[in-house]
């Protein structure tokens, strides 16, 4: 079955191009699946080994959720009982903004709720390697008057309002959502989600001014927990319907409009009954949590979205900013990982708070003698050193400095020369208030040791480096869907398309 599996998949490859000659004739939506190599990559054999031990047919239908805050995108697809199981778990490389849905243009954030995916919006030729269009703002999102256009799933691993895979990633994920159509899937549900919406994860953000709408989304959640099919959503009284069918005594099916009141409808008993249950059990976890104090999760701290584990352990600097989470993996054990594709040298990963503020430590000063003041050269020196994180840090080191900028504590005008007891103190006062590693602090304690015989007139300590929090810059008028979106000769016009 595998072999025939990896045939077909080779056969349908090589026929691609004959096929979007003639669907050029015939059905624009499909050219752009046809149309380039890059997108026409087939869908990796060992991926392929996996449908097959989960009963999956290469081209039956798929479904994908997306978690911000364990920063984990999940491709579901049809097994040959007509319902949905996980295929494959993506590690997300890159989202922005916070927890909660997308309102506005500009607001970096990455949208939440329940989309629609058409051949349409598929682009083969995305200035992020290959990408697909959310479809935001839905009808939902319209009817609040929410703004905001081009948000994608896409490679590259940089986002201002998108979540960012690598490219390796979202050629396969491409790949799967490419096949789902040409097996007549006429589009894919793509549900977007602060988090999994379990109670523990209510309950630590139950004072979130978005709970109201989290709450509305979590029904569609529950209704593809409960039932493995993909969800019917409509939307009237500028809320989300989930699953909604005629009324026994109806002639016909609802009709919908999410600016005004909602139809006559009912919600099968076979799906509301075992949502029902679900839900009580839920709310009856979610009680005992509250009761039982569970903290509250701090709203955002000025963090701009988060990096799944296994991306932040391989970026100097980095943290998982807002995820946290997923696979139950931390750092340390996600530094041994295998990397999921390949991380751009330019990513803008997310840091931890107070990663940009100074921290300042005061040692032994000068006999009888003020210290100098930190000069703009010996900031450059600093900032240099930041960035390179080589010769510039090495030589920083060696001259009894660390890396970051000094408090302004720091400049000011120190006391005659403490007594050799107070320099040990102020010693191991620097080691307790620096956040450096081990080969850092061996570094400073030699410095000292050299300098005993003359105390130098001033030594500053340094906190972490600086993250580079340098924006993108504003959309240069990239097209939507499968229209081309061309890659100019600077790499910053790649950041257009985020919003």
């Amino acid at each position: 079955m595998i072999n025939r599996s990896l045939v077909r998949a080779l056969t349908t490859t090589a026929a691609l191009a004959a096929i979007g000659a003639f669907l050029a004739g015939c059905d624009a939506d499909q050219v752009s699946l046809a149309s380039n190599a890059k997108a026409n990559q087939p869908v990796p054999p060992k991926l392929i080994a996996a449908m097959q031990e989960k009963d999956m047919d290469l081209q039956s239908p798929i479904l994908i959720r997306v978690f911000k805050q364990e920063a984990e995108l999940e491709v579901w697809k049809q097994n040959r009982s007509g319902k949905f199981a996980l295929l494959k778990t993506y590690p997300i490389c890159r989202w922005s903004g916070d927890l909660g849905p997308k309102t506005r243009e500009g607001d970096r954030q990455a949208p939440e709720g329940f989309y629609s995916i058409t051949p349409a919006q598929m682009n083969p030729q995305s200035a992020y390697y290959l990408s697909f269009n959310t479809g935001y703002p839905n009808a939902y999102d319209r009817a609040l008057g929410h703004t905001g256009s081009e948000l994608m799933v896409h490679g590259d691993c940089s986002s201002r309002g998108c979540y960012a895979m690598t490219d390796e990633q979202i050629a396969e994920i491409y790949a799967l959502g490419r096949e789902s159509f040409f097996g007549g899937q006429k589009a894919f549900q793509f549900q977007a989600y602060p988090f999994r919406m379990t109670p523990a994860n209510m309950a630590k953000h139950r004072n979130n001014p978005s709970m109201a709408f989290w709450k509305m989304i979590k029904e569609g959640y529950d209704h593809f927990e409960v039932t493995r099919q993909e969800p019917k959503v409509d939307f009237c009284e500028k809320h989300y319907v989930f699953d909604a069918a005629r009324t026994p005594d109806a002639t016909r099916d609802p009709v919908f409009n999410a600016s005004a009141k909602c139809p006559p409808y009912v919600v099968p008993e076979e799906i509301a009954g075992p949502v029902r249950e679900k839900q009580q059990q839920d709310e009856a976890e979610y009680a005992k949590l509250v009761a039982k104090g569970t903290p509250v999760a701090k709203l955002n701290t000025g963090i701009d979205g988060g990096m799944n584990q296994v991306f932040a352990s391989h970026v100097p600097g980095a943290s998982t900013g807002l995820s946290e989470g997923g696979q139950g993996q931390d750092l340390a054990v996600a530094s041994y990982s295998k990397l999921p594709g390949t991380i751009p040298p330019t990513v803008n990963p997310p840091h931890a708070p107070g990663a940009d503020e100074a921290v300042a430590v005061a040692a032994a000063p000068a006999p009888e003698a003020p210290a100098p003041t930190a000069t703009p050269a010996t900031k450059m020196a600093s900032a240099s050193g930041e960035q390179s994180g080589g010769f510039f840090s090495g030589l920083a080191r060696k001259m009894g400095l660390s890396n970051a900028t000094a408090d302004t504590t720091a400049t000011a005008s120190p006391p005659a020369a403490p007594p050799a007891k107070q320099k040990v103190a102020d010693a191991k006062h620097n080691e307790a208030r620096a956040e450096a590693s081990a080969p850092r602090v061996a570094a400073a304690r030699s410095t000292e040791a050299r300098q005993a015989a003359r105390p130098p007139a001033l030594k500053r300590s340094i906190a972490d480096s600086q993250a580079d929090t340098s924006s993108a810059p504003a959309k240069d008028g990239l097209v939507s869907g499968a229209q081309p979106i061309v890659s100019a000769n600077s790499f910053e016009s790649r950041f257009s398309a985020m919003k």
